[in-house]
């Protein structure tokens, strides 16, 4: 029984082959294009963008923006080779089964419950907040009292304390419906989300690009410097670290596009359609970013965005900036709301898969790996989910999490990059529909960019990582060793 064992390629090829067994197969390539749009363009372009400014870059974001792309296309384009050729559920987890054993995929399937549970949850209280900002600010209604829309943990300014954060238990079960209903009818919801949602993102680069203020974009780059925030952790502000801070900052607004291959062994023709989903929804996404970012920081000053701005530093800038637009400022917490409900869709849905994956493989208990009988879904992946998320997103504040979801996330990268050096070296006669350009230089480099994101985002996410990592280890070792199908073939 070892802990390196690999699954082979054509064991997994064999599984995914099986689709009258399997999951359907339903999602074309602008399918998955919409999907990624669906999760990138989230929480992260409406709240990071200002809070990397404020804290790390000013108006250089932009840049860390390009900093953040680059990793991602890196890593981007080793997910193609992998997604196109074994075409099954999983991600980064099955890719890691195949190249480097069952321990680093217990691990890296440990860390990805990291992003998307985890993340998900933290998007859950979000959407929460902003529920309340749409029925106070655009419906002009009163909002969801205090007690019933935030955890116990917190207290009002007026003392009045939280029981149970209802909005966001009530949009995480509405999805994980959804989700098990179908594929198919989960993509067309967020097809209509992605295009209201980009729509306002055009919106805003248009409207607000004859507004910037040349004075707020000088000096583009800031002299180096120490920024301290409200709560008396010091940022690394201006120059090169300032730059890499907010790449790790923004970072948080790609994530999700890996996510497009969690859905492999759903798509119509995952050989062709991978490739574009995954590569089409960064492209696409990376363009808006760079352009959003930089009439943001135009609009308003750095100050602005440190104290003015906060939370919903997007509709406040157009608001004090852009006269006459007040419709667009409002059109934004929409914007928001909408964008945060795609982004819950796309995480629970690559959640599921990790979790419908693992249970297969004997790592989780095995009902993960169940399936509907008539919808063909994961259903009880999905249910288990929505408890654990569900009781994450009633019960526990939005902050306890912050960048943890970034650092997991770059942590799966890394394995992904290495996934694809270490199978062109030990399958090298494996059928590949995509290949990653200039290997081992593109998977290295994509290390290298992602690592240097990791360092930005300093020691106190490092530590919660090894912490998150040691509570996995010990999961693996006292329940997924004895019951790995892998290592016990009697166990099917």
């Amino acid at each position: 029984m070892s802990i390196w064992k690999k699954k082979s390629i054509s064991l997994l090829l064999a599984e995914a082959s099986e689709s009258e067994k399997g999951l359907k197969r339903t999602l074309t390539a602008w399918s998955l294009v919409a999907l990624g749009i669906g999760a990138i363009i989230g929480a992260g372009l409406f709240v990071r963008t200002a809070t990397a400014a404020a804290q790390n870059a000013g108006p250089s974001v932009t840049i860390g923006f390009i900093v953040a792309a680059i990793g991602c296309a890196l890593a981007g384009l080793c997910y193609a080779e992998l997604s196109s050729s074994i075409p099954i559920s999983g991600s980064a987890y099955t890719y890691t089964y195949a190249t480097m054993g069952e321990l680093l995929a217990w691990i890296i399937g440990w860390d990805l419950i990291l992003e998307y549970a985890v993340g998900a949850a933290t998007v859950g209280i979000a959407w929460s907040e902003y529920l309340n900002n749409l029925l106070v600010n655009v419906l002009h209604t009163s909002p969801i009292p205090y007690s019933l829309s935030h955890s116990p943990f917190q207290t009002s300014a007026l003392g009045e304390s939280g029981i149970i954060n209802l909005p966001a238990l009530f949009i995480v079960g509405v999805i994980s419906l959804l989700l098990i209903k179908g594929t198919q009818e989960s993509a067309f919801v967020n097809g209509i989300i992605v295009i209201i949602k980009v729509s306002i993102v055009i919106m805003i680069i248009v409207f607000g690009w004859s507004f910037i203020n040349p004075v707020n974009h000088t000096p583009y780059i800031p002299e180096p410097s120490i920024f301290t925030d409200d709560a008396g952790v010091g940022h690394n502000y201006g120059g090169i670290m300032g730059i890499l801070g907010a790449a790790g900052t923004v970072f948080f607004a790609f994530i999700g596009f890996d996510a497009v291959s969690t859905a492999a062994q759903e798509t119509k023709n995952p050989k062709r359609d991978m490739p574009i989903g995954i590569l089409g929804s960064l492209a696409v996404c990376t363009v808006l970013y760079i352009l959003f970012a930089h009439v943001l920081t135009g609009l308003e000053s750095v100050e602005f965005f440190r104290t003015g701005g906060k939370e919903a530093s997007v509709a406040n800038a157009i608001t004090s900036s852009m006269e006459g637009y007040g419709w667009l400022a409002q059109f934004v917490t929409v914007a928001i709301l909408f964008g945060f409900t795609s982004v819950i869709l796309v995480m629970l849905l690559g959640q599921s898969r990790v979790f419908y994956s693992m249970g297969k493989d004997g790592l989780l208990p095995k009902a993960f790996g169940d399936l509907h009988s008539k919808y063909k879904t994961p259903y009880k992946a999905n249910l288990a989910i929505l408890v654990i998320v569900g009781l994450f997103a009633a019960f526990v504040p939005g902050d306890i999490v912050g960048d943890m979801t970034s650092i997991g996330t770059l942590f799966a990268f890394i394995l992904v990059c290495l996934s694809v050096i270490v199978l062109r070296k030990t399958n090298p006669e494996m059928k590949r529909e995509f290949r990653t350009p200039f290997v081992p230089f593109v998977p290295i480099l994509g290390i290298v960019v992602c690592l240097a994101m990791i360092y930005g985002l300093g020691w106190t996410n490092w530590l919660r990582l090894a912490g998150w990592l040691v509570l996995g280890l010990i999961i693996y070792f006292a329940y997924s060793k004895k019951n790995s199908v892998l290592n016990n073939p009697d166990k099917k």
